[in-house]
């Protein structure tokens, strides 16, 4: 089963983009145009506003002002159903009711496409198989969530989100908490996935790996956007420095060109 998109992936992006908590204004007037096709990674230092931005790309955070605009149409105006079909969000902390299997995870992503005239369909069935093999889940379809390993449940949250079939993907923080191995599983799982024509916008703690498996790269800090690009174009030790207040030594992977952070210090002075 094919899963490339024929038709181009939809625009993200914001303008002029204004976001509060209460008071406290946390991502400021801030414009980008999201990369289709690619994996992109947000980072930057606790409390920069990653998260808010991407509650915010996802609707779940109304704009105090200025838009989101989603193949230049501002989501608050699109129908809920319009959205899912185009846009999947999965939450830092996604929760399953107890005792639910991966297959059965899995087929919630189908239910934008459900409705009184559509009901469940031999494809919708094919759609979820082939979100279980793209996850490499098929030995695992019967396990219930909870008796599998960070890694593999969340891969079962992508694969609910591949069988929604959006071309759009957003993730917060996907391999937080996840061993080394886990998370490369997951990265690789994310790869594949824009390989396929999906649009991947992930927020990421580890600078490294968003320099290791990200396209392009959103640095933030203080709810603005301080560089964005290539990870081996921007990522320089002053940015490093300016996001997290520490000195470091940048080398290159001599296999993916990619940047590799190594000997980090304290900065001795705050930038």
């Amino acid at each position: 089963m094919s899963t490339s998109h024929d038709t181009p992936a939809p625009t993200l992006s914001t303008q002029a983009l204004n976001m509060s908590y209460g008071a406290r204004r946390v991502i400021r007037e801030l414009a980008l145009d999201l990369p289709s096709g690619k994996v992109t990674a947000i980072v930057g230092p606790n409390g920069c506003g990653k998260s808010t931005l991407l509650s915010g790309l996802s609707r779940l955070h109304k704009p105090e002002s200025g838009a989101v605009l989603l193949d230049g149409a501002d989501i608050q105006t699109l129908p809920a159903k319009t959205l899912a079909k185009q846009l999947a969000l999965l939450p830092q902390e996604a929760i399953a009711p107890e005792g639910l299997t991966v297959t059965e995870l899995i087929r919630f992503g189908r239910q934008p496409h459900q409705g009184w005239l559509r009901q469940w369909s031999p494809e919708d069935q094919k759609i979820v198989q082939y979100a279980l093999t793209a996850a490499g889940l098929e030995t695992l379809a019967d396990r219930p969530l909870e008796a599998l390993s960070g890694g593999q449940r969340q891969r079962a949250w992508i694969a609910m989100t591949i069988a929604q079939q959006t071309p759009l993907l957003l993730l917060d923080e996907p391999t937080s908490a996840l061993d080394l191995g886990h998370q490369i599983e997951v990265f690789e799982l994310v790869q594949k996935l824009a390989s396929e024509g999906r649009t991947v916008v992930m927020v990421l703690h580890d600078l490294a790996s968003a320099c290791r498996y990200a396209d392009h790269l959103i640095a933030m800090c203080d709810g603005r956007i301080v560089a964005e690009g290539a990870p081996s174009r921007i990522v320089t030790p002053a940015l490093v420095r300016t996001l997290y207040q520490v000195d470091c030594t940048l080398l290159t992977d001599p296999d993916t060109g990619s940047p590799l952070i190594a000997n980090v210090r304290r900065a001795v002075t705050p930038a």
